[in-house]
């Protein structure tokens, strides 16, 4: 990594496995950053402790699966630094730090306190770690002055909350942290298996790591056309769930011909399913052999996450330094 580069930094929870809408919506876009900017990505173990503090064991399982998923999809510890949030400290240090300077108002706020409390209605997320996820979120990007956060237009609240906390920060203390710009990924319409959006809580995604039986089975039994009772019907892809996979694994020219195919009855679902398995293999095989091949190298991979650690904590505490510094923490004569 070069210096002259502006920085871009994003992480994602180790809350579950990583779905085909985590790809879609992130790795893929990571992917290409990394050859045009400075890159900081980690897996993010503290933040799925707000929704999974009493089951510790699937944490450390998931940061190992999604640390996995990192690397089978392309990102390159040769060009990005790939770690782990919990062991940078520092991250913790100024989420304590920023926790001081940070409204509770700003932090209720947020659109996604209720919707997770929606979704989640059968955990306990009453605590103050859940409440104060965007301070801790807002210390993982400006410990290390990033540049840019690569989101999605339901993140950008999270996004500008992140800067609201460093603009407060450096009115009280000074110009130190660096406000953040967006990065918004084009990320495409992608239903759950269901329709609804896909989420590990509704049990409706295709994950990366599924095996294959197991993504036959899935995408044999999602919801088509909910008016399309006989295979001798007519379909409209438009509000199948199916077509909308089409849409990102199957060549144009053959799209048309499944559109017109589906409208006129001329294919029925268990066809056009079938044909999606194929074309999702197609995409995904290399990273598909890839993740097995990562998965049987368990040293390697720790040998890749120790360094990007290394690489991190240089950054952090040079961050920390400029921090303190500010708020004249520390004893002096």
């Amino acid at each position: 990594m070069t210096s002259n580069r502006k920085r871009v930094l994003s992480g994602m929870q180790a809350s579950g496995r990583l779905h085909l809408g985590n790809y879609h919506g992130a790795l893929e876009n990571w992917v290409r950053l990394q050859d045009g900017y400075e890159c900081f990505f980690f897996v993010a173990d503290w933040h799925a402790l707000t929704t999974l503090f009493t089951e510790p064991g699937k944490v450390r399982e998931f940061t190992r699966e999604v640390a996995i998923d990192f690397l089978a999809c392309g990102l390159d510890p040769d060009k990005s630094c790939i770690f782990v949030q919990s062991d940078v400290l520092e991250h913790a240090e100024l989420f304590v730090l920023l926790s001081m300077l940070t409204p509770v108002p700003w932090l209720e706020r947020v659109p996604s306190y209720k919707d997770k409390q929606k979704e989640l209605a059968d955990k306990d997320l009453s605590s103050l770690g859940f409440l104060g996820y965007p301070a801790l979120q807002a210390a993982d990007i400006a410990v290390y002055r990033a540049d840019f956060v690569p989101v999605g237009e339901d993140q950008l609240p999270h996004l500008e909350l992140t800067r609201e906390i460093v603009r407060r920060f450096n009115h009280l203390y000074g110009e130190v942290l660096v406000e953040p710009k967006e990065i918004v990924t084009p990320t495409p319409v992608l239903p759950g298996l269901d329709g609804r959006k896909m989420s590990k809580s509704y049990g409706n995604a295709v994950y990366l790591s599924d095996e294959d039986e197991v993504v036959r089975k899935k995408f044999s039994n999602a919801v088509t056309d909910p008016q399309r009772m006989r295979r001798k019907d007519p379909g409209r892809p438009e509000v199948c769930n199916v077509y909308a996979y089409h849409k990102l694994y199957t060549a144009p020219a053959r799209l048309l011909e499944i559109d017109a195919a589906c409208r006129s009855a001329g294919i029925g679902c268990v066809d056009c399913k079938r044909e999606l398995v194929e074309r999702f293999f197609e995409r995904f095989g290399a990273i598909r052999e890839r993740r097995r091949a990562i998965a049987a190298a368990p040293e390697r991979l720790g040998e890749i996450l120790k360094a990007g650690a290394a690489r991190a904590q240089k950054a952090a505490r040079e961050g920390m330094a400029r921090v303190r510094e500010a708020m004249r923490l520390g004893w002096a004569p």
